[in-house]
Formats: C-alpha cells, sequence, structure tokens
C-alpha cells in the first residue's frame, strides 16, 4: 500500500528560513523535495505494513496488532525514514512503528538554528517532544541512531516519563575528546577492542567539517553530486541491493542532502569534530533515571567506539544497562545485519509488554 502523504512538515510553525543565499542553487542541483518525497515514496512501496505519512512521519502497523507501547526510531545524521525499510515489516507485527525525519532533514522543516551547541541541541530536542504532542503518544519505547542517539538520550533525560525504554543504536557523541588524537583514527577513544578506521567518507566530511557546513560538497557539486554520493556510498547501494537494482538508495541519500542545509547547521554546531560533540554524553548519562532500562546495540565492525557503552554502564553501576554487539555490522547496524537486528529490537520491545 503506497503511503498516504501530508505537506505538513515537523514544526511547521518554525519552518522560517530564508532562501535569498541559496535562490539560485535549484538550477544547479538537480534536487528538489519533490524529488526526495519521488524516491522515498519508491523505497516505502516495497514494504507490506499499512503505512501513513503525517508531519513528514512514517507510522508502520500490522492488522493482527494488539494494544501496545509503540516503538519509536529516530534516524542518523543525512538519514531519513527510507532507511528503516528492511525493519518496518517485522518490527511492526505486534506494536506501531513511528519515524520521523529529524527538524532539518530529509522532508521535515528546514528551519535556521543557533550556532550555540547547546541551543541546537534543544532545538532537536523541543522538535521531537513536539511531534509527540502532535501524535497524541502518551509513551514510547525510544530508538535511536548515531546522531538520533544522542538526540534520544538529550530528550529521554529531559522527558523521562515518555520513554519507557531507551535503545541506542551505534550512539555519536558520548565519549570527550582527548587532548592527543591519532591522525588515523579520529573519533576514537579507549577501546576494548580494535576498531576499524573511519570509512573514507567519513574522514572526507571531517576535514571540511570545521570550515563548511558538513554536506556542502554535494550541493557544490550540482549536476554531479547524485554521482559523488554514488562514489563514496556505494555501501548503501549494496546494503539494498536485494530490494533495488539501481541507485534508488544513493537518489535518496543525495535528495535528502541536496536541499537548504538546516539540521547539519545544528550538527555543525553541536560538533568538535565529526566524531566528537562539544557536549558529549557521557557528561550527563547520568542524569538518566536509574529506573529507566537502556540498552545500547553496537555493530562489532563499526568505527564507532563501544567502549563508550560499558563506560555508561559502570556510570548507571549496571543498573538496568546493557551493551551488545551485533556481529558482522559497520555503522549501519539495521541494514548490515537487518534480521538480527530486528531480533534483538523485538526481543528488548517484547520485555516492555
Amino acid at each position: 500500500m503506497d503511503p498516504a502523504t501530508s505537506s505538513a512538515p515537523i514544526n511547521g510553525d518554525c519552518e522560517t528560513e530564508s532562501h535569498s543565499l541559496w535562490s539560485w542553487w535549484p538550477s544547479w542541483r538537480p534536487t528538489s523535495m519533490s524529488l526526495l518525497k519521488t524516491v522515498e515514496t519508491k523505497i516505502l512501496a516495497c514494504k507490506q505494513p499499512s503505512l501513513s505519512q503525517a508531519l513528514f512521519t512514517m507510522k508502520a502497523t500490522s492488522a493482527t496488532q494488539f494494544p501496545k507501547t509503540p516503538l519509536v526510531m529516530v534516524h542518523g545524521f543525512g538519514g531519513g525514514v527510507g532507511l528503516w525499510i528492511r525493519n518496518l515489516d517485522t518490527l511492526s507485527r505486534s506494536r506501531p512503528v513511528y519515524a520521523f525525519d529529524l527538524l532539518g532533514f530529509g522532508r521535515s522543516s528546514r528551519p535556521p538554528f543557533p550556532s550555540d551547541a547547546s541551543k541546537a541541541e534543544q532545538q532537536f530536542v523541543n522538535s521531537i517532544e513536539q511531534w509527540r504532542q502532535s501524535v497524541g503518544l502518551e509513551n514510547m519505547i525510544l530508538l535511536g541512531h548515531s546522531l538520533g542517539g544522542y538526540l534520544a538520550t538529550s530528550y529521554a533525560i529531559q522527558y523521562p516519563s515518555r520513554v519507557l525504554h531507551l535503545i541506542l543504536v551505534d550512539p555519536w557523541g558520548f565519549p570527550e575528546q582527548p587532548k592527543t588524537q591519532p591522525d588515523d583514527n579520529p573519533g576514537q577513544g579507549a577501546e576494548l577492542v580494535k576498531r576499524p578506521s573511519p570509512p573514507r567518507w567519513v574522514k572526507i566530511i571531517a576535514s571540511v567539517v570545521s570550515l563548511f557546513n558538513p554536506l556542502a560538497v554535494i550541493r557544490a557539486a550540482g549536476p554531479w553530486g547524485p554521482g559523488l554520493v554514488n562514489r563514496f556510498r556505494p555501501d548503501f547501494k549494496r546494503k539494498f541491493e536485494d530490494l533495488f537494482d539501481d541507485d534508488t538508495m544513493t537518489q535518496y541519500i543525495y535528495h535528502c542532502n541536496a536541499q537548504t542545509p538546516s539540521g547539519e547547521v545544528g550538527f555543525r554546531a553541536m560538533s568538535a569534530s565529526l566524531g566528537w560533540a562539544k557536549l558529549p554524553m557521557l557528561q550527563r548519562v547520568h542524569q538518566l533515571p536509574p529506573s529507566m532500562p537502556l540498552t545500547m546495540l553496537y555493530g562489532q565492525r563499526s568505527w564507532v567506539d563501544s567502549s563508550s557503552g560499558y563506560r555508561v554502564v559502570q556510570i548507571r553501576n549496571q543498573t538496568h544497562t546493557r551493551v551488545l554487539l551485533i556481529n558482522d555490522a559497520s555503522h549501519h547496524v539495521y541494514a548490515d545485519q537487518p534480521e538480527e537486528f530486528n531480533r534483538v529490537v523485538e526481543s528488548i520491545c517484547n520485555s516492555v509488554n
């Protein structure tokens, strides 16, 4: 069933960005919100659940569902709801599953963000709470990947009564940046096991993030932008090759990130460099209620350091906190090993109700 669509964005009342600076770019960049919508609709058409979209939100349900706590999934930097396409069928078998485009990403509103790290983070968190109120959820199982994991943790600290279980998947922004950092392994702290060096696309973005918005190169490339994404992110095509035999997924990534920069401006404000947060979450994770269950999932082959997860266990005195490694998975755990990821997440959800 094709998803119904709505033009109402998340935080539509905040959509006050100025387009004057970028008014000439659409003729140079082969992208638009309409093209993004077209590619996203093609992706979502692959799946079986009943899907509906409002506020650029995707809700997956099953006809045999019993009332259970909804699972809410928050994507990472540069992503969108379409990336969860391997997970919706399984995870929505027994409970509603919601996924939305973060403020400033995908098809959500693209307002300006402040340059202050704390204020930028708060703008993201406020938008999540406004989204919850608009959808009418009393509480949820909250899952966040990468940047989404960082923001999900911040949200859970501020609105603990709304989160029955927090699931963090390869979360960004937890460790503190060390005073010295090996040149060949940025974004890594003390490791329990040897981790792969960050992929080339991470290093390239890291090299320009201090001077430009992280994805400026995609927009600056104009008509060569889609080819650039294909060159530096061929992994996205491989991860979904059994669903699409063309460039659908890399086109989706391109159109998500070639629009007017917004969420990435907020991310840049929050980042000391791509691998580090100005306000590391390890300094605040103790503010989560001890009674709130927390599960942290890491890809065994991910460049994100899983030792932060074990540090969280220590900080919380092992109370309701688990760290799990998914074998043969890199940073995008949900797409690399979708069956195991779905099994683990479904088990966690069933432990709630």
